[in-house]
């Protein structure tokens, strides 16, 4: 998919703010994913544990959302266009479907766990890849998604360790 790009004072080499931002817009695509997914969740858990997933998933969905903004402001700021339509996500994501049928709160723990595995892993790849394209603070961006996702898989994570 050819972009448009617009003209910055950043001083990364163009060849490399293209890369970038198809790199962005890879992530922002599962992240916007991911972010449905949870809300998905919120919206559809049922159980005994109803009112502590429901609360759980939604603020693991805000803190997704803020996510989505940094990678597509970073996007933008290389002089990309963000390509943050839930259409294009859905298209572009690399987590897998999310199972429609998930009723009992451990079904969407379950499931939550399997994508933020899938999504924590893409987020590592992403600090490496920007690192190698010379974009420390892109790599930084990442670093600080990474850290949140790990944190709050930690959260899902809690609930089937035991």
């Amino acid at each position: 998919m050819t972009q448009r790009t617009f003209p910055t004072s950043i001083d990364i080499p163009e060849a490399q703010r293209a890369q970038l931002v198809s790199l962005l817009n890879d992530r922002l695509s599962d992240t916007f994913d991911l972010y449905s997914q949870l809300k998905q969740a919120h919206w559809n858990v049922k159980g005994s544990d109803f009112i502590q997933l429901h609360e759980l998933f939604d603020q693991l969905a805000t803190t997704m959302l803020g996510h989505v903004d940094l990678v597509a402001e970073r996007s933008t700021a290389l002089g990309g266009t963000a390509l943050g339509t839930v259409r294009l996500a859905a298209e572009r994501s690399t987590l897998p479907e999310y199972p429609l049928d998930a009723v009992g709160g451990l079904e969407h723990v379950r499931a939550l766990v399997e994508r933020y595995g899938a999504y924590a892993r893409r987020v590592r790849q992403a600090i490496e890849d920007a690192d190698k394209l010379g974009d420390s603070d892109t790599a930084d961006l990442f670093t600080e998604i990474s850290r949140a996702t790990d944190k709050d898989l930690w959260f899902l994570e809690a609930h089937v360790q035991a």
